[in-house]
């Protein structure tokens, strides 16, 4: 039930290192299976979202965000007539490169990598997800990474700056990062894992604010996205209050959003009657996405997380204390590399900051206790 632009695994681009297909699976059902047995998977599971692992039980971690971006994706995939399994493959993916403690982790670990090598351009945690299926898994005999196909790592790889896109290019010239120089899209998988990834970081986002008592549903009666859905289940169900009032707002706005994107990615496509993949990559702008209205209440829910949430002063503190765990481990194994515990250890700059960026939140700070004496979080 493929529809002509979809990625077709009988059609893929292949492996970096060939591999005679499987007897049962597709090669992106394949992809997906290596994702998940990774130990870096594994790992999502302790790694923040918004607030850290100790903070609660029941907020989203890494894991369960990709869980939910996964589920996201295969809905819109199977009315848009787009490849289910390479949706969910990349879904699963996309978040494998970062760091312990959230963007605080990966922002310190930027400024690290910086300071201790100019020439490295930092750390991109995109760029680091593609860095752990290509190079840093090892679970096979033959290769280093889990030798993904060419759709899955182009759909990993969602940002990458010219810089890195270009030294990606010199060692693969018609790679997953040729696209970042030439200006072009990804498969229509990739552009749809991208707003995926949007919906459901906006809508957990909101969850985990209110949980934690952050934020309220008073104040997000200044977002128009959601008062407008927290209004229409009033008026449905007057009697709704606190937390099913809240689910049901945010399972609202989630199905809003999700219709939007199928309404206005059908028009986009009909317009442009792409005849196939590689005409969808050829297109200068993205074909998936919102329609103009919808793009602009998802902007204005952003701003509200990212003033009321993402800069609250309890968010800010804890996160202070993340980037100072970050700088403290970079520098200790940058003094003796012996202080980390594998036997297999790059000492290099991009080496330590694989290692740093590898660990789960709770390891980072039984690590930063070790070799400091200090414990940060209680």
């Amino acid at each position: 039930m493929l529809k002509p632009y979809a990625c077709d695994p009988a059609l893929s681009r292949g492996r970096r290192y060939p591999e005679p297909p499987a007897p049962t699976r597709s090669d992106y059902q394949r992809d997906r299976d290596r994702i998940v047995h990774s130990t870096a998977f594994r790992r999502l599971v302790y790694k923040t979202q918004v607030f850290l692992n100790h903070e609660g039980d029941l907020f989203r971690t890494r894991l369960t965000h990709s869980l939910e971006v996964a589920q996201l994706g295969r809905s819109i995939a199977r009315t848009l007539g787009l490849n289910e399994d390479l949706v969910e493959t990349i879904a699963l993916a996309h978040d494998l490169g970062h760091t312990p403690f959230g963007h605080a982790g990966q922002d310190a670990l930027d400024d690290c990598l910086r300071d201790a090598d100019p020439a490295s351009g930092g750390f991109e945690h995109n760029l680091q997800s593609l860095r752990v299926v290509d190079a840093l898994e090892e679970r096979y005999p033959d290769f280093d990474g889990l030798n993904l196909t060419f759709e899955t790592r182009e759909g990993i790889l969602k940002h990458c700056s010219l810089r890195h896109a270009k030294a990606l290019v010199a060692l693969e010239p018609d790679g997953v990062a040729r696209r970042f120089v030439d200006r072009t899209q990804p498969s229509l998988e990739a552009q749809l894992c991208n707003i995926a990834d949007e919906i459901a970081y906006n809508a957990h986002d909101v969850d985990d604010g209110v949980r934690s008592g952050l934020i309220d549903m008073e104040q997000l009666d200044e977002v128009p996205l959601f008062a407008r859905f927290r209004r229409e289940a009033l008026q449905e169900h007057p009697q709704l209050t606190g937390r099913r009032l809240l689910f049901e707002a945010i399972r609202r706005m989630l199905s809003a959003q999700v219709y939007d994107v199928l309404e206005a990615t059908s028009q986009t496509l009909a317009a442009a009657a792409p005849g196939s993949v590689d005409e969808v990559r050829r297109s200068s702008a993205p074909l998936v996405s919102f329609s103009e209205g919808m793009a602009l209440d998802s902007q204005a829910l952003k701003r509200f997380l990212r003033v009321n949430l993402y800069r609250h002063p309890n968010v800010v503190a804890t996160t202070d204390s993340a980037k100072q765990v970050i700088r403290d481990l970079f520098g200790a194994y940058r003094a003796d590399p012996a202080e980390a515990r594998p036997g297999r250890f790059d000492p290099t700059p991009r080496g330590i900051a694989d290692y740093i960026a590898g660990m789960t939140d709770r390891y980072a700070l039984k690590e930063h206790e070790r070799l400091t004496g200090r414990r940060l979080f209680e």
